[in-house]
């Protein structure tokens, strides 16, 4: 790969299903990277989006053959870390749990709750712990330019809510969808969680946009969720969530003022000098602002 394109990345994409790709996206490379936590769901496309450098990831791969319980999220976000990535973008797709959140809606999510059972969720543990703050999962900064350029665009779009996370890959039962109601939970999917977290731990801004495909179950006599409606209702919407992804690049302001920059910053609690070599050169790129002998 040419080095111009190894250099300099700060913008990172995570595509949901059914984007694979990105439109607009030229001088294009394959970047394999190989993690200490196994391999990413497939190869970073590299690139130029409207003349800035961006990394791509297919979250389930260009095959869509990874379930959401076993998408590798830590080794999909160290290699986005490693690749110099400050500023992430999950795009996913969602189902509404309110009646004014309707198919084909766009949220941006300001925040979650996590009903995942199996999934590692942290780079820490191993020799070294760190607890970092997590209250607000979203970049508020990113995530009100994920949702300027929606709105620019006209796309019906939510400032706010919050996302559930479960593990799948079945969908709800009407109890727990109408459970997540009572929660006051705004929209139910399956992978921004654990994207959320380890961005956190990584000091990457870190926005989703969740494309609204279906009413999940809670509706009376409503129909049961269905691979076949969403993915019917998420292929109207990839264009939009292309197009938005082409508006927001340049908007992105690469100076960072958010806390999401120094977010290990008095979180690591083990003493550098009794963090073995094996762990450190394990999470160095997570660790190396702070954990310098």
């Amino acid at each position: 790969m040419e080095q111009t394109l190894l250099s300099d990345i700060q913008i990172g994409v995570v595509g949901g299903s059914g984007i694979y790709a990105m439109d607009g996206f030229t001088h294009i490379e394959e970047h394999r990277i190989s993690t200490p936590f196994g391999s990413p769901s497939d190869a970073y496309m590299v690139g130029r989006l409207n003349g800035i450098k961006v990394a791509f990831l297919p979250r389930h791969g260009r095959k869509h053959d990874c379930l959401p319980s076993d998408v590798n999220y830590r080794a999909n976000i160290f290699g986005f870390k490693t690749l110099g990535i400050t500023h992430l973008v999950g795009i996913t797709a969602v189902g509404s749990l309110r009646e004014h959140i309707a198919p084909l809606d766009i949220v941006v999510p300001d925040q979650l709750v996590d009903r995942t059972r199996q999934r590692p969720s942290t780079f820490f543990g191993g020799g070294i712990v760190a607890h970092v703050p997590f209250a607000d999962p979203f970049c508020p900064v990113l995530s009100d330019l994920v949702y300027t350029s929606a709105a620019g665009l006209g796309a019906n779009v939510h400032k706010g809510g919050t996302l559930v996370s479960i593990e799948g890959p079945a969908f709800s039962t009407r109890a727990e969808s109408n459970l997540y109601r009572q929660w006051g939970i705004d929209i139910i999917g399956m992978t921004t969680l654990q994207e959320a977290k380890l961005a956190r731990e990584a000091e990457i801004c870190y926005s989703a946009m969740a494309m609204v495909t279906d009413y999940d179950c809670w509706r009376k006599d409503g129909e049961t969720v269905s691979v076949e409606a969403v993915v019917a209702t998420f292929t109207r919407n990839i264009a939009t969530a292309k197009a938005i992804v082409q508006d927001l690049v340049p908007k992105i302001t690469l100076k960072r003022e958010c806390s999401c920059s120094h977010s290990l910053s008095g979180a690591i609690m083990t003493k550098p000098e009794d963090i073995s070599e094996e762990t450190r050169q394990r999470v160095w790129p997570i660790i190396e602002k702070y954990a310098k002998r």
